[in-house]
């Protein structure tokens, strides 16, 4: 039975076509694109097919030749990228002189691109924060000293530098935008690791797709002044902006104007008494009027929400509403049984008397 299955597999196995199960995971990679209107990224980009087939062997004439056959056409490229991992189809027009796209192109594996390092915690005045990287949106993508493989090719790099400048290729994905740093590893700053930093490494920290709006950056506005009611009505404005406040008759502060939201009903509050003064009686009693109202307001809304909601609950019982002359429920009888008027006959005698 084994010995018949057996055959069965090797049967299946010998009419698949002999396709090129070395070459999976390999394309060109883009080194160089010189022109900037193609929308290509050199590293990043990995053509693995062409007009609907797939580039399964290193064969860069043939691929060229392909290329010169849609002169004045367009060519449909397959493009891998290493951000995300993500295939997309690309029509780019060729031109009739010279028939060529413009790029450099090398046949390198895919998993090239997976030898990243990303940053993760940052300690205080390490190196690696003087030298500007950004936790857990930076990625090390290589460095011009030559190539880094493996998980602990980086610590070996980072030994052979200690001390001395080191430039690294750091790629950040909430800008979507690769930069040069340079960093000085050092065991004498004041902590443990010489870069000052926790780097990830591994198919949890390979390179994310790039956000589509940009985070903003320190001190941006984050968010704009809630409105409500009448657009452009700036007494309804929960916050408004703290440099937008007048300063005539307030307080100076101490830190200087900000653009940071401060509550509206801050605004038109009276300065504190300085010292050695006292707020005048007419004050006082202006703030307690004013307290007043906004406490009987409350509690008439607070009275109308409840009368709102018992008139629905009646409605939902069907019961019947008080109108005037109407004769209310007796009470309850009182414990020991119903009560009786008093009696004004006299008590009986006693027999004898």
């Amino acid at each position: 039975m084994f010995d018949a299955l057996n055959r069965f597999i090797s049967r299946l196995d010998e009419s698949q076509p002999q396709s090129s199960k070395n070459h999976d995971g390999y394309g060109f990679q883009v080194l160089r694109n010189k022109d900037s209107n193609l929308p290509i990224e050199p590293w990043f980009d990995f053509i693995i097919g062409i007009n609907g087939r797939r580039v399964d062997y290193p064969d860069p004439p043939l691929f060229a030749q392909e290329v010169r056959n849609c002169a004045g056409a367009s060519v449909k490229l397959g493009v891998w990228s290493a951000k995300g991992q993500r295939i997309r189809e690309l029509q780019l027009l060729v031109p009739k002189d010279p028939p060529s796209l413009g790029l450099a192109l090398q046949w390198t594996s895919i998993t090239s691109t997976q030898e990243v390092w990303h940053i993760l915690d940052v300690a205080p005045d390490s190196p690696a924060e003087q030298a500007g990287l950004l936790p857990y949106g930076d990625y090390i993508i290589g460095t011009p000293e030559g190539i880094v493989r493996g998980e602990a090719g980086m610590s070996e790099l980072i030994e052979d530098h200690l001390s001395r400048p080191l430039e690294l290729y750091v790629y950040n994905h909430e800008y979507n935008l690769t930069r040069p740093v340079t960093i000085t590893p050092s065991r004498s700053w004041g902590g443990s690791a010489a870069l000052g930093c926790t780097l990830g490494y591994g198919a949890l920290h390979h390179l994310p797709a790039p956000l589509q709006e940009p985070p903003h950056a320190p001190g941006e506005t984050l968010f704009e002044a809630a409105t409500f009611g009448v657009e452009g009505d700036a007494s309804r404005s929960a916050f408004v902006l703290a440099s937008s406040i007048a300063p005539s008759g307030s307080l100076q502060s101490p830190l200087p104007a900000a653009d940071f939201p401060v509550p509206a009903n801050q605004l038109n509050m009276p300065p504190p008494p300085s010292a050695g003064r006292t707020a005048s009686p007419s004050t006082h009693k202006a703030g307690r009027r004013a307290r007043a109202v906004h406490g009987l307001n409350a509690d008439r809304a607070m009275d109308e929400y409840f009368q709102e909601g018992e008139a629905k609950s009646r409605e939902m019982d069907h019961a019947p509403s008080p109108v005037g002359g109407a004769k209310s429920i007796p009470p309850p009888p009182k414990a020991g049984g119903a009560s009786q008027s008093p009696s004004t006959e006299p008590a009986p005698s006693a027999p004898g008397e």
